[in-house]
């Protein structure tokens, strides 16, 4: 029967993983594709190569299994889906995976996979290991509860609400992948509100957005925004009078005001709904002045005009204004032009004639007309009537808060008088917009020296460049640094606010300060954009050293006992900074391997873990501290840590014990038989001598055997070991004894 071996169809295949990857980061998805849907394949890694720069590429075809301290955990097996048979093996960083491209750049991994009741295939994943940045998103926005952004309901189209922080990389692409939000992300990480606004609610609204980055080598974070709307506080639009009736006599001149809309509530604006395109009238947006477009003729017009806050188009309210216009039987003087509207530049000379009216009577007698001005004090001072002729009373200052507050508009009314009873009138209105010219050039502030740390970091803010400008809008000035930022120039200006940051390394020691040439250019301040002013001032940034924190000595060699139970203290740092007040931070950055040490503030403390052999430890502790604390020194502490053993210490002077020998057992055996009288009395003396010796010599035995034996003085064990032997001989009795069986000690 023919058995299907195991696919992995997208391997061999290369794969390329950055050096600085976290710990758990997914190095590559591999497909397995079984024949059936009986169960998971099973996937190992059979082989993982290192290999180092410049090495040969080719893949090993000798067995090799994985080296212990590779950085790669066990394959990982999860179903697709769809197709049931096929499934998907990843491969990941382990928790302590430290890759370092000088040192090994490529990994080849053989994996080995196999479906159950198939045959067993292998293939080559090869992994290149490259040195640079990588893409890493910035609290809280990639924890799991996101950014948290809040922000009033009443906050206006299209504003900026959040911008998505993240380490200053080139080529980053923000994509949204919330669906159905109102809220909208730029190409450079700008949350938007809505195009409308928010709609004002007495409840809190929440929109949460998921976004993901991605850099140009594809590498890629992801982090939530969430955007809680709250309700808005300011008062709502109001229209005083919703609906009114208004009467204009026939005639009417254009521009001529026929009523106007009031209504309260913040950032007002007005506009007329309906009619759609009004023909015989207009409204101020800001003002709600309605005035009339031409000559008026008997008419009914009915507007609705809209009262709405322009920042929440959705605060609205509407008024209704009826407009009458009544015929009447009077003719007046004819004008040409019957309105003037024209622009002049604020260096106009006094005396310019800015129009020449054409009128005629009805009658046809242009000498008996005479011209007046009416209007507003503050318009009608700037101009003058010579004859039929307007012209220019006074200097158009366009820089001037008189001119600010007429809006930059000056408005007349030429009136042309009929002689006659009664007097015969045309009124011909006059609106003249007074354009700026670009007059001064912008000037430089005083102090513009700045002082900050060495240390400083990236982002930091060094000051504020306040241009002044007498044109107006005053003030209105663009900022830039000639040259850029650069290595030699790590700075950046803001365009708007003029504001210094930091943006690189505060260059070597020996360096003390830096001195920046900002442009300042004008803005806004010609009718011609492309007409501007710019002046170079000099920013000179003092740089404020940081001396580095002392430590005596700088390295420590101490010699401890593993002892038994909780933290055992081993030393304390003797460290100081510049000034004596500033607070330092201690942190072991090498050497504390399987973590056997702490540091609490400048106590080092060493954890027992049951260590069987003697052990070097070299640590090296940082020490950080004073303003800025981004000086340190390193200090070098060498710990000899021995175990503690049960076993007594060997001593020079050797102790033997003599093991206790038993008592002495003698046994006397006594023949039966009947000798002589002579015999017996002999034999009878004969044995009590020989058992007051006997016994003597049991004595001696048992007390010998009872004390130990001490060494002589020089003597060794050996010769105390003959020398017990010896005596022990000497006192047994000897065999052959009549009557005496001798068993010996035991």
């Amino acid at each position: 029967m023919f058995v299907r071996p195991t696919a992995l169809p997208n391997l061999p295949r290369v794969v390329t993983l950055s050096e600085y990857a976290a710990p758990g980061t997914r190095v590559a998805e591999v497909t397995v594709s079984c024949s059936t849907a009986q169960g998971s394949p099973n996937v190992t890694l059979l082989c993982i190569e290192p290999r180092a720069p410049n090495a040969p590429t080719a893949p090993s075809v000798t067995p090799c299994t994985p080296e212990p301290g590779h950085p790669f955990n066990p394959i990982a097996i999860s179903a697709v889906g769809t197709p049931a048979s096929t499934f998907r093996a990843e491969v990941t960083l382990r928790a302590r995976a430290k890759l370092d491209a000088h040192r090994v750049n490529q990994y080849t991994l053989v994996l080995r996979a196999a479906c159950p009741g198939e045959e067993e295939v292998t293939g080559w994943l090869f992994v290149w290991v490259t040195a640079g940045q990588v893409l890493r998103c910035d609290a809280p926005f990639a924890s799991a509860g996101g950014d948290v952004v809040r922000v009033p309901a009443d906050v206006a189209p299209h504003a900026p609400l959040h911008a998505v922080l993240l380490q200053p990389l080139g080529g980053l692409t923000f994509r949204l992948r919330t669906e159905g939000t109102p809220l909208t992300l730029t190409s450079r990480g700008l949350v938007l509100a809505p195009a409308s606004g928010f709609s004002p609610s007495r409840d809190t609204q929440t929109f949460r957005l998921d976004i993901e980055v991605t850099d140009q080598h594809g590498h890629n974070c992801s982090g939530a925004v969430t955007v809680e709307v709250l309700p808005s506080r300011r008062p709502r639009v109001t229209i005083l009078e919703p609906q009114r009736d208004v009467t204009v006599p026939e005639g009417s001149g254009p521009l001529e005001v026929v009523t106007q809309v009031r209504a309260s509530g913040d950032n007002v604006h007005y506009a007329i709904l309906s009619p759609v395109v009004p023909a015989l009238f207009t409204i101020d947006e800001m003002t709600g002045e309605i005035r009339s477009t031409s000559r008026l003729e008997v008419a009914h017009v009915r507007l609705l005009v809209r009262a709405y806050n322009a920042l929440q188009p959705a605060d609205q309210a509407t008024a209704t204004i009826n407009v009458t216009v009544q015929g009447r039987d009077r003719q007046a003087p004819s004008c040409v032009p019957a309105l003037y509207v024209t622009q002049v530049r604020e260096t106009v000379s006094p005396g310019s004639t800015l129009v020449t009216l054409r009128c005629a009577s009805p009658a046809g007698a242009e000498g008996s007309l005479s011209y007046t001005l009416e209007g507003p004090p503050g318009s009608r001072s700037r101009f003058r009537m010579e004859g039929s002729q307007l012209q220019v009373n006074t200097t158009l200052d366009y820089d001037s808060q008189a001119m600010a507050a007429l809006g930059f508009q000056l408005t007349a009314t030429i009136v042309v008088t009929a002689g006659g009873q009664p007097p015969r009138s045309t009124r011909v209105p006059v609106l003249v917009t007074v354009t700026p010219v670009n007059e001064f050039s912008p000037e430089c502030p005083r102090g513009l020296t700045f002082t900050m740390l060495e240390t400083a970091p990236f982002g930091s803010v060094v000051g504020y460049v306040n241009g002044t400008d007498r044109d107006y809008p005053p003030d209105s000035l663009e900022y830039s640094l000639e040259g850029g930022s650069s290595p030699t120039q790590p700075f950046s200006i803001d365009t708007h606010s003029g504001e210094i940051r930091v943006v690189g390394p505060l260059g070597s020691p020996q360096r003390t300060s830096y001195r920046l040439p900002v442009w300042l250019t004008d803005t806004r301040n010609d009718l011609d954009p492309a007409t501007r002013r710019r002046r170079l001032c000099t920013v000179t940034v003092r740089l404020q050293a940081v001396p580095e924190p002392q430590c005596t000595p700088e390295v420590q060699e101490l010699r401890i006992t593993a002892g038994r139970g909780g933290r055992q203290p081993v030393t304390q740092l003797a460290c100081r900074s510049d000034p004596d007040t500033a607070a330092l931070s201690y942190t072991i950055a090498g050497g504390n391997e399987d973590g056997r040490f702490r540091l609490d503030g400048n106590t080092l403390s060493y954890i027992p873990n049951g260590l069987a052999e003697p052990r070097t430890f070299v640590l090296l502790v940082e020490v950080r501290g004073g303003p800025g604390a981004s000086r340190s020194t390193v200090v070098a502490v060498v710990v000899h840590v021995t175990p503690r053993s049960t076993t007594v210490p060997p001593s020079t002077t050797t102790r033997r014990t003599t093991p206790r020998k038993e008592p002495l057992v003698v046994m006397r055996t006594v023949a039966v038989w009947h000798p002589p009288a002579w015999f017996v009395a002999v034999l009878t003396v004969a044995g009590v001598l020989l058992l007051a010796s006997l016994g003597c010599l049991a004595q001696s035995i048992a007390c010998s055997s009872r004390a130990p034996s001490k060494p002589l003085l020089g003597e060794s064990s050996r010769d105390m070991a003959e020398r017990s032997r010896g005596r022990e001989e000497r006192g047994r009795p000897q065999a052959g004894r009549l009557a005496l069986l001798h068993t010996g000690a035991i």
